[in-house]
Formats: C-alpha cells, structure tokens, sequence
C-alpha cells in the first residue's frame, strides 16, 4: 500500500521532512494551543505566509520565509491564544550547521543578508571565507535566515533561559 506524503520542494530535493518541533506563531505558548479552535485567521492573515495549520492548530514554517513580527495573527485571532501585546522575537534562535557553506571554503553570506536585526555577522579567518557567527541576544529568531541558506543548514536551538527572561 503506498502513502502520500506532501513535501515542498526543499524537502523533497533534501530527501524528506526532518522531525521538526511545532514552532508556535509569535506571542503563542504550547499550552496555549489547547485554547486554539482551529479557525486558520491568522493564516489567513499572515503577510508573509509562514503560518500553516498542522495538525488543526497553527504552526510557523520558515522555510517559506521570516517573521515581521507585524501582529496581525494576533489580532484575526478570536480566541485567547495570543499573549497581549504583540511578541517581538520568539523562544527560540537560529544556529548555523556545520554544513555551511562558508566552512566549506565557498563564500557564502545570505543569512547575514536576510537578518533585519544583523544578528548574523561573519568573522575574518585566514585561508578562507569569512565564517558565520550569530549574536543570540540580536536574534529575534524570525527565521528571515532559514529560508534564503542555499545549504538549508540553519536550525533552531532554545533560548538560553537567562535570555528569555531579559
């Protein structure tokens, strides 16, 4: 018996989907999904069309592009989902992968490009490209970075927990 699975492009040239946690909207807990009725404004409404339902319930995917943080799932929201006011950066931050690129002696700077916060900058180093280096506490995790690395390398790892504080 076959199965249909849906990828996009990016993963299926990368061999399928990887396991990936539910990234939740900006402003939006796990437990606070419970209170979600899945009525898919703020998917609706998201300008930049990285908010998808998965499983009835609203999930980021950064591969169609980054956050702006605009606030406007928040407000199609009818349900008490969204902390108020708006977030401005996520729970998380992006790491680099070993895959990238610039350690394989090609120069390659799009995710430092593609940052609004210019979190990602790129350190010289002799005999070879500048190499990436992320500052976390610029990081607003937007994923405005993940989907323009041509080696998709770029992950998400928690927030330190001193920083999600601060």
């Amino acid at each position: 018996m076959m199965m249909e699975v849906s990828l996009s492009r990016r993963d299926f040239l990368r061999g399928g989907q990887k396991n990936r946690p539910r990234i939740c909207p900006p402003g939006v807990a796990l437990s606070d999904l419970a209170a979600c009725s899945g009525c898919a404004k703020c998917v609706e409404v998201c300008p930049t069309g990285i908010i998808a339902m998965a499983d009835g319930l609203p999930s980021v995917d950064f591969s169609a592009g980054g956050c702006t943080f605009c606030g406007k799932c928040a407000e199609a929201c009818p349900e008490p989902v969204f902390t108020a006011p708006a977030a401005q950066r996520f729970d998380h931050v992006m790491a680099i992968g070993e895959g990238c690129l610039a350690f394989g002696n090609i120069d390659c700077q799009a995710c430092r490009d593609a940052c609004p916060t210019e979190a990602i900058r790129f350190r010289p180093r002799r005999g070879g490209p500048f190499v990436p280096e992320l500052l976390e506490d610029a990081c607003t995790g937007c994923g405005a970075c993940v989907s323009v690395c041509p080696a998709s390398v770029i992950e998400i790892k928690e927030r330190a927990t001193e920083m999600q504080y601060a």
